[in-house]
């Protein structure tokens, strides 16, 4: 990303305010079940947010043959230490599946081989995919997760010098941040695991890049603003969102979410994609 680390945190926090509310509807969207303080050792302090979200529209078709629409509402754990983070979705009518999304954010070009210090094993199964800002998505997923339209070739910002990105922009680009994503995937079932694990990584590409565009696409929209500005302009945005939410009765017990320190991760590299935006 061609900002600052401290830059980055500000446009992560109002690009996830924004496009949560572009995609909440009366029947679909993100619902925020809590927001707390957490602290532990590893990530240190940070945000506790466990979310629901419902997007039956946005999963595939073959997906809704398993199962009915409600039960495809996905869970989410997530833990925002920034610069590390870390999010846990699960899925109560899926009970073996697991997705794990780990991000370490550095004030480099992208180069780093082993910024999450995975074992030799996770390194031999590990996939490696560069996403760059500059080249827009062209797949259904871009479509579904929210495309951004800008030709960032000839993008300037109006209220700053940045812009625009010319190829190969993240070896001369002053400053420079990127945000490494180490995305796990379980979803051990019979006849089509192969095929949501693939779906899922798909759309988590999708995800990345679509919201990292838009990140930088609209910085004279949150350039200049500060953490505190943007914790006013959650709070009654969350409330919002829960509001326009219809919400069906929850297919989980309370005792889903554990609130707990993040969890290590022990066994869960089964399947794995490291995603550099």
């Amino acid at each position: 990303m061609p900002l600052s680390l401290e830059e980055y945190g500000i446009a992560q926090m109002y690009m996830v305010t924004k496009m949560q509310q572009k995609n909440t509807t009366g029947t679909e969207g993100v619902e925020l079940l809590e927001s707390r303080p957490f602290e532990d050792d590893v990530y240190g302090k940070g945000r506790y947010t466990p979310k629901v979200y419902r997007l039956q529209s946005k999963v595939p078709a073959w997906l809704r043959k398993f199962a009915p629409p409600h039960a495809l509402d996905v869970q989410e754990e997530a833990w925002s230490a920034y610069p590390r983070c870390k999010s846990v979705l699960k899925c109560a009518h899926f009970t073996r599946f697991r997705l794990t999304i780990e991000t370490v954010h550095r004030a480099d070009n992208g180069h780093l081989e082993n910024v999450h210090g995975l074992s030799k094993e996770q390194l031999a199964a590990r996939q490696v995919e560069y996403i760059d800002i500059d080249i827009p998505g062209k797949d259904c997923w871009s479509y579904v997760v929210g495309n951004c339209s800008i030709d960032f070739s000839k993008f300037k910002s109006a209220r700053i010098d940045r812009g625009p990105l010319p190829k190969g922009w993240q070896d001369r680009c002053d400053p420079v941040m990127t945000a490494y994503k180490l995305v796990t995937i379980d979803a051990p079932y019979w006849g089509f695991g192969r095929r949501l694990e693939q779906a899922l990584l798909a759309g988590e590409r999708a995800l990345f890049l679509e919201s990292h565009r838009h990140c930088f696409g609209w910085i004279d929209e949150w350039y200049g603003m500060t953490v505190q500005q943007i914790d006013e302009l959650l709070q009654p945005n969350d409330s919002t969102l829960n509001e326009r939410i219809v919400k069906p009765a929850l297919m989980m017990s309370i005792e889903y979410f554990s609130g707990e320190s993040p969890p290590d991760g022990e066994g869960i590299y089964s399947k794995k994609s490291q995603s550099v935006s």
